[in-house]
């Protein structure tokens, strides 16, 4: 597989173990924190430093140097809505979402999958459109949760755990995963910030 311009957009502890995997294996330009980073996980900004990796520290995707090409960038819990000019400046850009995709689009899947008493939740990694995570699927997958006995904590745990090991299969074949994206049935759930619970 040709080496990549990558870019990572994120925080917490999934975005930086994808962060070294990126560094390992393709040219790592930069990461975008999402600021201000919560104190409650690992921060990106900090890994980055440590590891030589350039910081966008406004944590706006905007910021990123005109110059760099971009031939992938992947959003790992990035808190901000990726506008249309990015999107089309990167050769592809990628998101992974804690949901099982084309359930639970939008912010909190997790709170809602439990409020809703589903019994199985997932992760999906799927290209970033103009739409909220509504892009062709690389690769989903899904594990049960006990909505009885579980918190948003632990559920958050496991999609953490479920996340690693989609990105690694779907990463390993990336060129492929790109190629060849499903798109999403147009039946789907959706939850806004305007939805509190």
């Amino acid at each position: 597989m040709k080496q990549k311009n990558i870019i990572l957009l994120g925080k917490g502890w999934l975005a930086i173990k994808i962060a070294e995997w990126f560094k390992d294996t393709h040219n790592l330009v930069a990461v975008v924190p999402d600021v201000p980073e919560p104190t409650w996980t690992d921060s990106l900004t900090e890994w980055a430093e440590k590891n030589g990796v350039p910081v966008i520290g406004s944590g706006d995707y905007r910021d990123i140097d005109n110059d760099i090409e971009i031939d992938l960038a992947m959003s790992v819990f990035y808190g901000k809505i990726i506008k249309k000019p990015f999107i089309d400046r990167c050769g592809s850009i990628i998101n992974l979402h804690n949901a099982p995709l084309p359930n639970y689009r939008g912010v909190r899947p997790i709170n809602w999958a439990l409020f809703n008493e589903e019994t199985e939740h997932g992760v999906t990694i799927h290209k970033i459109h103009e739409g909220i995570d509504d892009g062709d699927i690389l690769g989903r997958v899904t594990y049960p949760i006990y909505p009885e006995i579980e918190e948003v904590e632990d559920v958050y745990q496991k999609a953490l755990e479920y996340g690693w090991l989609l990105f690694k299969d779907v990463a390993s074949k990336l060129d492929y995963a790109l190629d060849n994206a499903k798109a999403q049935p147009t039946e789907h759930t959706y939850y806004s910030n305007k939805q509190n619970h």
